[in-house]
């Protein structure tokens, strides 16, 4: 985290309260239709813990002591961000915080993003539901579909790595977004009768039809889901159904096949989003799932991601475990 974004951190904490009243009478410049400017680039960077830490029971936000005791964590943490992540047997290790954007602009005294169930953790799963897990460190066996992020189950063949490796789906972009490490940025572009939703990770732009078609026959599927939206006063409402399955459905858990997102994007001033998502998987979770992530309004813009062009990683990956296997051949004869 850099020290800038750590003042934003505090100076957002404390604005946050004088903002409330602000917000409740604020409206929406409209755009040429009409309809609420959403426009421009929007960043939803964080370091709120999706899910709430027990000790806050069902409190939605954090206490002035709390946050000073927050200050004084990160505080250290930023003087130690030159330390590299250690690397380990079977695995390069990752990025040390420098390149890590986790701080967020605003909204920044939540103690969770998950407001629902109000005791901000993730409801029971349903028994048998799949669960994948992924990470940087050495491949975890496991069986086709692969449908975590970041790992991989083997190297026989693109198929065996996670789902950001093979430039399909980023480890940020959803949907619905959840903040990570880096790239945390989306536009969005407003026409009469359509919405784009582009994000940075992976360069995925969801095309929301607002005409009110119905969805697509339930048997076509998509990576991201099938969108159609609305508006509801100054909300943007888009619901997805028709994920293909071969993601998970929230986290590490479940799949995608039955799940049903609904986002509200709500401006709630001139610098701010309220990002709010719905998960709905019976399949899945016993309850749904809601979150609000905070988007920040930002003057940068996004420039492309160009993960599936010459997907170097991803054949040198597979190439090195040819290599390596030809030589245990070798050394056997």
């Amino acid at each position: 985290m850099t020290r800038s974004n750590l003042t934003a951190l505090f100076v957002a904490s404390s604005l946050l309260c004088g903002l409330a009243n602000a917000q409740d009478n604020y409206t929406a410049p409209r755009n040429a239709w009409g309809q609420p400017d959403l426009q421009g680039v929007w960043n939803f960077s964080s370091n709120v813990p999706m899910q709430r830490p027990q000790q806050f029971g069902e409190r939605e936000f954090m206490t002035e002591e709390e946050i000073e005791e927050l200050r004084a964590r990160l505080a250290s943490r930023d003087a130690a961000s030159d330390q590299a992540v250690p690397q380990s047997e079977g695995s390069p290790g990752g990025y040390n915080d420098f390149w890590v954007e986790s701080a967020g602009l605003t909204d920044q005294i939540r103690t969770s993003h998950i407001v629902y169930p109000n005791n901000g953790r993730y409801p029971d799963r349903v028994e048998g539901a799949p669960v994948q897990f992924g990470g940087l460190g050495p491949d975890i066996p496991g069986q086709r579909p692969v449908r975590f992020t970041v790992g991989g189950i083997a190297k026989d063949g693109p198929e065996d790595r996670g789902l950001s490796e093979r430039c399909i789906v980023g480890f940020n972009d959803g949907p619905p977004f959840m903040p990570s490490l880096y790239n945390n940025n989306v536009q969005i572009f407003q026409h009469k009768d359509t919405a784009v939703i582009l994000t940075e990770m992976i360069h995925n732009a969801r095309i929301v039809p607002l005409d009110g078609r119905p969805p697509l026959p339930e048997e076509i599927t998509q990576w991201s889901g099938d969108a159609r939206g609305h508006y509801d006063g100054d909300t943007l409402v888009v619901v997805s159904t028709n994920f293909n399955g071969m993601t998970a459905s929230l986290e590490p858990f479940g799949t995608s096949a039955q799940k049903i997102l609904t986002e509200r994007f709500t401006r709630i001033d001139d610098a701010t989003v309220n990002y709010e998502w719905t998960v709905e998987d019976p399949a899945t979770y016993t309850d749904k799932i809601t979150a609000i992530v905070p988007m920040t309004k930002t003057s940068g813009q996004l420039y492309e991601y160009a993960c599936h062009e010459g997907n170097y990683g991803m054949v040198n990956i597979l190439r090195g475990q040819r290599q390596e296997e030809l030589r245990a051949t070798e050394d056997a004869n």
